[in-house]
């Protein structure tokens, strides 16, 4: 890009006053809302435990900057909109940045965190793991009578060289096919895979460590598994059966399927052309593929629109009802895809541009925490606020990205935010309850 060496800037008049602008501001930033990740992070001590289990080989006498403050610069900076690296040539100069991860001078350069990155490895990948599974239990203040354990794949676009990619057909491109996992708004589980695997690759062992790990805390918590179609595997199913998980789970439609639910299929059809409305009725069926160990319960959701028949099946070993099951249980599975959404494009979990595996899940990873700390300013202090529900994004325009003039000597620093800021009752609420929670 050509450099522009102008310092100032003409616009079009006001009342025939002349508008200048250039940026001899000073220290002013666009990000005083960080003060509030720093609050959330200091309650939730996110950033220190992944600093701690990630430990430090290096000889500390001769680095600048500790891993903590490293892990704070990059989740603290993706939370607030900037995704690259680059972007920490100038962010680093940020006074209020300087602030939030508590330090008096600059912080490390676009070049030190690619080197920090650069050291990620498999170990590295189970450690922050471990991080976001003991947040997950420190959430709560009783052990849970039900924790529903969403499963679901999804697609990372890649435009570059990069180890591990492969082209999917499904999708159409080059890309990555990571897994993720939540429970409710809790993250579990953010890990890269290559895309020439099946969809439900290693989600079995995935889902009987967190089982395993969720009964070493609490025993008696119902464990419910649900998934898409994708993740219908009966070795899968059985083992939940053989351990008391719970499953509902989709399975694809097929020619024996659809010849089995036919009597609700031709009933829904019968009932459409009775009154012109749209028809859903709902029953149950024993299924088994030839290479499964036994039938099981199939759920028929038995739709006619005019659009002719739209036959759903879902298995599961619940013993609720089987609209229940469908709509209240089964479809609120539909809400992970905001929370994927939450991390990718939200938190640019996508951004997966290194030429190395381990890097690139390090970043996916990095996306995790930032939606972490969002989530434990939600928990924490959005209750019964107008944005109690709101998307990253919105949490970020509305608290976050707000633009102060910054004073700091040896006995203060003074963030003094914009006077038109339209959610200053917003603010203070959410700072005194983070001071206060």
């Amino acid at each position: 890009m050509t450099k522009c060496y102008q310092t100032s800037f003409e616009f079009s008049p006001v009342k025939r006053r002349q508008i200048e602008a250039d940026f001899s501001g000073g220290n002013i930033t666009s990000n005083a809302g960080v003060l509030l990740l720093r609050e959330a992070d200091r309650k939730l001590g996110l950033c220190r435990s992944v600093a701690r289990v990630l430990g430090d080989q290096r000889v500390r006498g001769r680095c600048d900057y500790s891993v903590k403050e490293l892990i704070k610069q990059r989740v603290y900076g993706l939370a607030l909109g900037y995704e690259g690296l680059n972007d920490h040539l100038h962010l680093r100069h940020d006074l209020v940045m300087q602030t939030a991860v508590s330090r008096d001078r600059s912080l490390s350069s676009a070049a030190t965190l690619s080197r920090f990155e650069s050291r990620a490895d498999r170990d590295a990948a189970i450690a922050i793991h471990q991080v976001l599974f003991d947040q997950f239990i420190a959430a709560h203040d009783q052990a849970p009578r039900r924790l529903i354990l969403d499963f679901d794949a999804t697609d990372t676009p890649l435009h570059g060289e990069q180890e591990g990619r492969f082209f999917h057909g499904y999708y159409d491109h080059y890309c990555f096919l990571p897994l993720y996992v939540f429970c409710g708004r809790h993250l579990l589980v953010s890990y890269l895979r290559p895309s020439n695997i099946d969809a439900a690759k290693h989600s079995w062992a995935i889902l009987a460590l967190l089982v395993r790990a969720i009964r070493q805390h609490w025993p008696r918590t119902e464990i419910i598994f649900r998934g898409d179609s994708g993740f219908c595997r009966w070795r899968m199913l059985r083992w939940c059966e053989r351990h008391e998980v719970r499953y509902i789970v989709g399975i694809a439609r097929n020619a024996r399927l659809e010849r089995l639910a036919q009597p609700w299929t031709d009933e829904a059809e019968r009932q459409f052309n009775n009154s012109g409305q749209k028809q859903r009725l709902f029953a149950s069926i024993l299924y088994a593929a030839k290479s499964w160990d036994k039938p099981r319960r199939v759920i028929v959701k038995a739709e006619h629109t005019r659009k002719g028949r739209n036959p759903r099946f879902v298995i599961t070993n619940l013993a609720q009802t089987d609209r229940y099951l469908y709509e209240k249980l089964y479809c609120a599975r539909g809400d992970m895809e905001n929370r994927i959404k939450d991390q990718q494009p939200g938190l640019f979990a996508h951004r997966t541009s290194s030429h190395y595996w381990w890097n690139n899940q390090f970043r996916q990873l990095l996306s995790g925490l930032a939606y972490v700390l969002l989530e434990g300013i939600r928990r924490l202090a959005l209750a019964d606020t107008i944005i109690a529900r709101a998307a990253p994004q919105t949490i970020r325009l509305t608290l976050l990205k707000i633009g102060a003039v910054i004073t700091r000597n040896t006995r203060r620093i003074k963030v003094m935010m914009s006077s038109a800021c339209p959610h200053q009752d917003l603010f203070k609420t959410v700072a005194l309850r983070l001071n206060t929670s």
